[in-house]
């Protein structure tokens, strides 16, 4: 069920091979960064801003033939560039696969640790930002399911607990 994104977690950490220090590794998340397109501009409202970052992030999601679908525009290159390692991995999977498939990819790369607290902190917001979008999407879909919902719930709970 998560072949696409543990196939697109893997493609991160090999964009990653031969970065050997954190400084390798923030230059390559900075030219991600630099390589995010503009959101438009109806999605750059308070609706979309994504709360706990350090700088300001928006987040656009829509759903499209059952999946889901991600664009963010941050106003630092170091937030754009961490906002494009998850988009990457998430963009495209359908909601269940992005509530069940954790961003393994972040802590095998130790991003997570040498980032500051509140870049950390708005990592975590991004990620659950994500997971509640993807969580609305699944409960649209399966509005007669009332066991699915409850643990879709339980699911984004537990997500909720973690990044904080």
């Amino acid at each position: 069920m998560f072949e696409t994104c543990l196939e697109k977690q893997k493609k991160v950490l090999d964009f990653f091979t031969g970065c050997t220090t954190a400084e390798e590794k923030y230059q390559k998340i900075i030219d991600l960064g630099k390589t995010q397109p503009h959101l438009d501009l109806k999605y750059k409202t308070e609706e979309h801003l994504v709360q706990g970052c350090q700088s300001r992030m928006y987040l656009h999601a829509e759903m499209r033939g059952g999946f889901v679908f991600f664009e963010a525009e941050a106003d630092a290159l170091i937030s754009a560039g961490l906002g494009c390692l998850l988009l990457y991995v998430y963009s495209g999977e359908t909601p269940e696969v992005i509530l069940k498939c954790p961003p393994h990819h972040i802590d095998e790369l130790g991003i997570r640790q040498t980032l500051t607290p509140g870049r950390a902190n708005g990592l975590a917001s991004v990620y659950l930002r994500i997971k509640q979008e993807a969580l609305k999407f699944y409960m649209a879909q399966n509005k007669s399911g009332g066991d699915k919902i409850r643990l879709a719930n339980q699911d984004a709970d537990a997500v909720a607990s973690e990044a904080h």
